[in-house]
């Protein structure tokens, strides 16, 4: 899905036996892993129940299991085409128990490779799905044995999918980076502080060693860019507030970038939030804003499998 454009802009496997859902709901910010991570245990070859394939090398499987890419609510069977995993795009379909409905392809019983290829598989088929659908993303190479281990996934967790669902109804992820010209912003402050300016003089005429005041300088530089950075970022979750159900913020990325975030917005707020992120784009015409999405709730939805010890 093409990025959005704004001014300045540059530019988640057998089933579990006792699966466990989470979701952020809507509310605070907080610092975590852009996407949800299945946790895995290694499956003992002994235990009846269904296994966790991940932990089955390749090697050992000559059989096909079944890729799941989310969870959707569909109480009848829906195919939607071969836009799936796979050099040649395997066949997507639901899975379902209930109301509930995994949305399926084939795939080899195994460890999934992540590449490039089949990341943005994957992150196709949500992408497709979720035009008509709310969708619960599932971690990158999920993979179960058998049709049979996907319903008895969705039985065992289908209180907390439903509970899930209808949190997510309706609501789309966007994704916002701002970056900045560090040099730039070091020249400005250069300009503005009297004792960052003071220690560059005194580093530039002064004889002999300079190595304390450059320690000096470097800290108070390090510090007003700190200072300078955390304003901005406070003032842009500011301005947003409003038209987002709730916001999550990720580490920032290289020493450009100093804003990293995730935004939950409610499908009639869009146009609003939209025109929120344009107008910071003209108020900020330093700093570099990249807008993508809407994706798939990935920072908002955490589904995690877990095989409990007999």
């Amino acid at each position: 899905m093409p990025k959005r454009q704004v001014p300045k802009t540059n530019a988640r496997t057998a089933a579990p036996r006792r699966p466990a859902v989470v979701a952020r709901g809507a509310g605070a910010r907080q610092a975590a892993p852009r996407r949800a991570a299945a946790i895995t245990r290694p499956v003992r070859k002994r235990t009846p129940e269904p296994a966790l394939l991940a932990a089955i090398p390749k090697s050992s499987v000559e059989y096909r299991g079944k890729y799941v890419y989310c969870i959707i609510r569909a109480p009848e069977g829906i195919s939607f085409g071969p836009i799936g995993i796979g050099a040649d795009p395997t066949a997507v379909e639901t899975v379902g128990w209930r109301e509930l409905a995994a949305v399926v392809s084939d795939a080899p019983v195994g460890i999934q490779d992540p590449t490039r290829d089949n990341i943005l598989a994957h992150q196709r088929v949500n992408e497709i799905v979720m035009q008509d659908h709310t969708v619960l993303p599932m971690s990158f190479g999920t993979v179960f044995k058998t049709r049979d281990d996907i319903i008895e996934f969705l039985r065992s967790a289908h209180d907390a999918f439903v509970d899930v669902l209808h949190k997510m109804e309706n609501k789309l992820e966007f994704g916002l980076k701002v970056l900045w010209d560090r040099d730039a912003v070091v020249r400005q402050i250069e300009t503005e502080d009297e004792d960052i300016r003071r220690l560059k003089a005194q580093i530039a005429t002064q004889k002999g060693s300079t190595y304390f005041a450059r320690m000096q300088y470097g800290r108070l530089v390090d510090a007003a860019l700190q200072v300078r950075g955390d304003r901005y970022v406070t003032e842009i979750f500011e301005a947003l507030r409003g038209a987002a159900v709730a916001s999550r913020s990720n580490k920032p990325i290289g020493d450009r970038m100093i804003m990293n975030a995730a935004f939950l917005v409610s499908r009639d707020m869009e146009a609003e939030f939209d025109a929120r992120v344009k107008d910071l784009g003209t108020t900020f015409d330093k700093l570099t804003f990249k807008y993508t999405g809407p994706w798939p709730p990935y920072n908002f939805v955490n589904i995690r499998l877990k095989l409990e010890r007999a």
